[in-house]
């Protein structure tokens, strides 16, 4: 039996597998299969802790509910650093991830501030299929040509900035524009509607998930491709379908802050070799 924590970031849910002490042989098979809503645990990313070597205090790999690969889930790292906060009862942690390095510290009342670095935002860094100007380009969706901007944030999105996000059918949507062409790693895809210049509403349709709460990453390019089109400051709030996250980005370092809570609602432990789902 392998032990897993079931945690969330405003409903943006993981489940959390340690293996820093012992090796935790996860497949996508078996991510797929764990994932499940239905007969898994249930969760949009299955999440792995792994020693960290010298630069960091662990490493995260995160899996997609489909069995793909993400390089980067903020969310996902937040609850992690969560863990390893309380566990070791400091006030920062360095977490390694293939999006880049993690510095996360604690916020109070069970939050946590991630400074994720600078957002990448050449088009061969997100990447993109072809030269654009990443803060302000079209791309078709159901037969329009709509205004959209794009970063990396060691991940790809797709922001594109709507009158009322509520109303955006994301399921139709949603699909199309992750797998569009010009994205050859496909894309996260985040729908934004500006409420003030300190507060953004943002729905998004995760890449390999589908339909999320909440998206730290997402609320983190959408931030930045606001900020790049003066469309806000340079701190503001960003309001998702599971509650909020403050996302800074920083003029003197170029940094993005992201902070917000997180929650673990259960432990428990299963056999990975025995789920319902997995060939």
């Amino acid at each position: 039996m392998t032990s897993f924590v079931k945690m969330h970031g405003l409903g943006n849910d993981f489940v959390v597998f340690d293996a820093r002490d012992a090796a935790v042989n996860l497949t996508p098979a078996h991510a797929r299969a764990v994932a499940n809503r239905h007969f898994g645990v249930g969760c949009d990313t299955v999440v792995v802790i792994r020693p960290g070597g010298a630069q960091a205090d662990a490493s995260v790999l995160f899996t997609n509910a489909d069995g793909s690969e993400s390089e980067s889930c903020y969310n996902a790292t937040r609850c992690v650093a969560r863990l390893l906060l309380d566990e070791r009862g400091l006030a920062r942690v360095k977490l390694s991830t293939k999006g880049g390095l993690l510095i996360c510290s604690d916020a109070g009342n069970g939050a946590v501030t991630v400074d994720v670095g600078a957002p990448r935002l050449d088009w061969k860094q997100i990447p993109l299929a072809q030269e654009t100007d990443t803060s302000n380009f079209l791309i078709e969706v159901g037969g329009s040509s709509v205004p959209a901007s794009a970063a990396s944030m060691g991940n790809p999105h797709c922001v594109l900035f709507v009158p009322d996000a509520q109303a955006v059918p994301l399921t139709a949507l949603g699909p199309k524009i992750e797998n569009l062409p010009l994205f050859p790693n496909r894309t996260n895809v985040e729908f934004a509607q500006i409420l003030d210049p300190g507060k953004i509403r943002m729905r998004v349709w995760e890449r390999g998930v589908g339909v999320t709460l909440a998206c730290g990453t997402g609320a983190c390019a959408t931030a930045v491709s606001a900020i790049r089109r003066g469309l806000t400051g340079r701190k503001v709030e960003v309001v998702l379908d599971g509650g909020s996250l403050m996302i800074e980005w920083r003029e003197e370092d170029g940094h993005v802050l992201m902070t917000g809570p997180t929650a673990a609602p259960f432990r428990g432990r299963l056999d990975l070799n025995n789920l319902p789902g997995k060939p």
